[in-house]
């Protein structure tokens, strides 16, 4: 599979070969769809919590006799059927939404995105991406040098001059490729990854 390989122009400067295995692959949406919605499940906490009507700090007091009045009968105020009563089905702080996926799917599903990226014309590699002070706007400039508005950008080492630069940027977001996720992948328009970081690709997933 050949990669478009850019300068830091944003300009073509030629192609790149890169393993079959890892960006020629055909796209599965259903895979993909099933290790984003895993990624994002595992990714919640799980720790809302609601009352029911034994945790609700209200009386116990009945609120009026059971007879006579000509309303309907009530027992306690902390009903489900009242106002500020609690819950008939609440929701519990250890639940847990995390979903198994396997090893194996995973890699195939990152595989299969990524083949769709480079298609689709939105992953470009560069020979390497610094910065040489802790400044956001070097970063920015060097981003819209390239002709990118979102972008995700994937090194082999995020150094802290780069972290630094990179984090008050709302539209991109500088990772490893050991946290490259399908989420992120997704969400940017574009992926620019560097050569050292393709190489390391190719070892974690083809």
């Amino acid at each position: 599979m050949e990669l478009k390989l850019i300068d830091a122009k944003g300009q073509s400067a030629g192609s790149l070969s890169a393993s079959d295995e890892l960006f020629g692959r055909d796209y599965n949406e259903a895979l993909v769809h099933q290790i984003v919605t895993g990624y994002l499940a595992n990714g919640r906490q799980g720790t809302r919590a609601q009352k029911g009507r034994s945790e609700i700090n209200k009386s116990t007091k009945k609120p009026w006799k059971q007879k006579g009045t000509g309303r309907a009968r009530a027992g306690r105020a902390s009903s489900p059927l009242w106002r500020g009563g609690g819950k008939i089905f609440p929701n519990l702080p250890d639940e847990n939404f995390s979903q198994k996926i396997n090893r194996k799917m995973y890699r195939a599903g990152m595989c299969a995105l990524l083949s769709q990226l480079a298609r689709e014309g939105r992953l470009s590699v560069v020979d390497g991406l610094t910065v040489e002070a802790p400044k956001t706007k070097l970063l920015a400039d060097k981003v819209k040098g390239l002709g990118f508005d979102r972008v995700l950008i994937i090194t082999d080492e995020i150094d802290d001059n780069l972290y630094l630069s990179a984090r008050n940027l709302q539209n991109v977001l500088v990772l490893e490729p050991r946290h490259a996720d399908p989420v992120s992948l997704m969400r940017f328009d574009h992926t620019v990854v560097t050569k050292a970081a393709l190489a390391k690709l190719e070892e974690m997933l083809a």
